[in-house]
């Protein structure tokens, strides 16, 4: 996309790109900007962006291109310019500021719907018409309603709007791990992340198939994205698995199961664990160790299902012409930028301050071979791929304001628990259950990040008044939230795994979401096993931990179908 702008607009874009990465490297490390320069720079560059990548076709249709440019430019600086004298008349707005509020809700709208899509946009409308037209709702989600200026300027100007949670914790955590995972794939780790496991388990039975999952892993953690995951290791994966035997819609499938493992994995998680440490006030360290054990259990279980799949095909892959060792002895320097981000957030570091030494690490790293170095090229190419990167989580931004903005408004964040606690009648796993078939229904036209943020708004009152602790209340609706991903019928993840392994979409969706089925076990651990989320003695979580261990490998022995092959089937390999 950037190689079709003009030679202007690929200058504007690079520009912007490195104001994004200096502004907030600076911001992190040295001294932190005020609220409304840290959020209002990104909201702003992030706007740009986007309207000169996701272009219109026609000319004419280019020139409104720039005038939603120039408007975006008047309405956010006018935020950021009037940031504090707007906070005191609150309340008494004057009609410029209501005026300005109006047209940076509608601009937030059309943003989202260049990167998004127009589901996305149909919620952002319907919340629009709920703030509007509340007083017409049936009694149970009513509110007294609100004329659409009030409503729009409620969700511009407040903390809980468009330049709320969402845009802090974009600005704060996720574009700078963004332009991380751009640095670590430009000084050439990710060869790495696929050669060592390539090396440790290739030859195995299902070799190529457990490399997608240990390379998905490693890979996934620093992504930020399933479908990046997908896209990046599978391009190497799903052909190998092919080549070995698998199947292409099984190909196709275990690697976006494996994919959103990512999405739990510390020391990164996408961009999840950041919002749960905003929302929760917990710090992100605790996060990632609570994460660590449940993610390792998910990724084993998808591992067990494949050498299994792999026993009743006779799949065994070839021997690597190098040794894990020799190969972990040639490039363990790739390494360090994980390291390095992983010691300083357990040291208590901040993330931002984390990833900006990562980053550093990742360009100390790149000169120890001829050919990764990145020298001022090279650093503004991951620069602008890091920003382009980040604008499809970006563009959500306004709209996911919106749509936080009026349940705040609208009082629903605090009934929405009573409704689903009333439908469950009362009982936990149907209220999980509920939550999940939510996360999957907006899953279908919501980034996964953003689903996990509106489900999370809503629904996490309703575990913890069922007893849940909050974090692991958290850590389910975030894990349900990954479900769009591979659950048919709008399974992005899945369908970009099919199209790399040439295979029929809905077969490989439904193999997806077979070799994903730990992705349901996890939430319901997290509320029935407070050792699941470190929530216990020393003694009771390595128990769980033991019971755990065993428990996964069965249940995935059970779900492999291996058992069913044995007994009516030829026997599988040795």
């Amino acid at each position: 996309m950037y190689q079709q702008l003009n030679r202007f607009e690929q200058i504007l874009f690079d520009v912007c790109a490195l104001i994004l990465l200096l502004f907030y490297s600076y911001a992190a490390v040295i001294s932190p900007a005020s609220t409304q320069y840290h959020r209002g720079v990104y909201v702003l560059i992030t706007y740009i962006l986007v309207f000169l990548l996701y272009k219109s076709k026609s000319t004419v249709m280019r020139v409104v291109d720039y005038l939603l440019i120039s408007v975006s430019v008047v309405t956010i600086s006018y935020w950021i310019y009037n940031f504090e004298a707007i906070n005191y008349r609150t309340g008494a707005e004057t009609h410029l500021d209501t005026v300005i509020a109006i047209a940076g809700v509608l601009v937030s709208i059309e943003l989202a719907r260049r990167v998004v899509g127009n589901i996305f946009v149909m919620i952002g409308v319907v919340m629009l018409a709920y703030g509007v037209y509340g007083d017409y709702m049936p009694d149970l989600i009513s509110h007294a309603g609100a004329t659409f200026p009030e409503l729009c300027v409620s969700i511009f100007y407040k903390s809980d709007g468009i330049f709320g949670i969402m845009a802090n914790v974009l600005a704060t955590y996720i574009l700078l791990f963004v332009l991380f995972g751009a640095f670590l794939k430009k000084c050439g780790a990710q060869k790495f992340f696929i050669d060592f496991p390539l090396a440790a388990v290739g030859h195995k039975i299902g070799g190529p198939g457990k490399v997608a999952v240990i390379a998905s892993g490693l890979f996934g953690s620093i992504s930020g994205s399933a479908i990046a995951n997908v896209v990046s290791t599978g391009s190497f994966t799903i052909p190998m698995m092919k080549k070995a035997g698998f199947k292409p819609h099984q190909a196709g499938g275990i690697e976006p199961a494996a994919s959103i493992g990512g999405m739990f994995m510390p020391p990164i998680m996408g961009a999840g664990g950041f919002i749960m440490a905003e929302l929760t006030g917990e710090p992100y360290s605790h996060i990632m160790l609570v994460a660590l054990f449940p993610a390792l259990m998910y990724f084993f279980s998808v591992f067990v299902m494949v050498h299994y799949e792999a026993k009743k095909l006779n799949i065994v892959g070839e021997k690597s012409k190098n040794s894990p060792m020799a190969i972990l002895k040639a490039e363990w320097y790739y390494t360090i930028p994980l390291v390095v981000i992983t010691i300083f957030m357990l040291l208590g570091y901040s993330p931002g301050y984390s990833a900006i030494l990562g980053l550093i690490s990742c360009i100390v790293v790149s000169w120890v071979r001829k050919d990764t170095r990145i020298g001022p090229k090279k650093f503004l190419e991951a620069a602008r791929s890091g920003a382009e990167s980040s604008l499809k989580i970006g563009a959500t931004v306004g709209v996911i304001g919106i749509i936080i903005g009026v349940l705040t408004y609208s009082g629903l964040v605090l009934t929405f628990a009573d409704i689903v606690i009333e439908l469950a009648g009362g009982s936990l796993l149907m209220t999980i259950l509920l939550i999940a078939l939510a996360s999957l229904v907006l899953g279908m036209g919501v980034p996964v990040t953003a689903a996990y943020l509106i489900t999370a708004v809503v629904a996490v009152p309703a575990l913890t008044h069922l007893g849940v602790n909050e974090l692991a209340a958290h850590m389910i609706v975030y894990w349900l939230s990954q479900d769009s991903n591979i659950t048919p019928p709008v399974c992005i993840a899945a369908f970009a795994g099919a199209t790399i392994a040439k295979a029929n979409m809905w077969k490989t969706a439904f193999a997806s979401f077979k070799f994903a089925k730990f992705l349901y076990l996890g939430p319901l651990l997290f509320a029935y096993v407070p050792a699941f989320s470190l929530d216990g003695s020393a003694l009771n979580i390595i128990k769980a931990f033991i019971f755990i261990i065993l428990g996964t490998w069965l249940y995935s022995y059970i779900l492999s179908g291996i058992w069913i092959h044995s007994w009516f089937g030829k026997k599988p390999a040795a």
